[in-house]
């Protein structure tokens, strides 16, 4: 059945789905990484495209910007389309000085400042955590690769452009890799609807090490490692 965000039937979209933020990224994600890819819904300009990968049946689609979207469609896919495991493959800003640009973080858990940890069950922050059996494969498939790779903490935020410089410091001590904006909305509802998830992601940026930035093109096409093991950690 159609859903107000998704224009499929229940079986257009297979049981394993990558869910980047950008529509771009998840058009050329299906050209390039998924075999047979058709679209088997566009709505508001967000298309989902489903093919196979290695012989496994996949599906693409942008999630949009931010908790409140990635919700909204993560909740959709594990509800009324049967998608059992979503990983999603997208872009970060490091905050740890081991983390380079160009470098691979895969989010274990998910830190955040939205209230999507806090609402669901009264005087509790619930820990956000990606799901063990996608978590091990991924970090399976990421040794058997020469990316540089890391595993840990991920910081997703409700605001872009909130200049606490005092926030990124304190999530630094506590060993946070990078800042993002969507994995705990991902890993909340993975939880609620009994799905699994996974945060793979390239930094594109460093908060205190702007050298070597990616600029907008290298953005949406600079992913191949973060999809390899993305996909990895959807077939495990």
């Amino acid at each position: 059945m159609a859903t107000p965000h998704i224009a499929a039937d229940r079986g257009d979209i297979a049981p394993k789905v990558l869910l980047p933020g950008d529509p771009k990224r998840a058009d050329r994600i299906a050209a390039t990484f998924l075999d047979d890819a058709r679209v088997v819904s566009d709505v508001r300009g967000i298309r989902a495209w489903t093919g196979s990968h290695q012989g496994t049946p996949m599906s693409v689609m942008a999630s949009g910007m931010g908790i409140p979207s990635a919700s909204i469609y993560a909740t959709e896919l594990f509800r009324f389309f049967g998608v059992e495991r979503i990983c999603r493959v997208g872009t970060c800003g490091g905050i740890s000085p081991k983390v380079k640009v160009r470098d691979v973080v895969i989010g274990a858990a998910a830190h955040t400042n939205s209230s999507i940890a806090t609402i669901y069950v009264p005087d509790v922050t619930l820990s956000l955590t990606a799901s063990f059996d996608m978590l091990r494969g991924a970090v399976d498939a990421a040794r058997q690769g020469d990316a540089a790779v890391h595993v840990g903490p991920v910081y997703s935020s409700d605001f872009f452009y909130l200049g606490r410089s005092d926030v990124i410091e304190g999530l630094e001590k506590v060993g946070t890799l990078a800042v993002e904006m969507e994995a705990a909305a991902l890993y909340t509802c993975a939880a609620l609807e009994g799905g699994e998830a996974l945060t793979v992601l390239t930094v594109s940026d460093h908060l205190k090490d702007g050298a070597g930035d990616m600029s907008a093109e290298e953005r949406e096409t600079s992913f191949g490692n973060a999809l390899r093991i993305a996909a990895a950690a959807l077939m495990a």
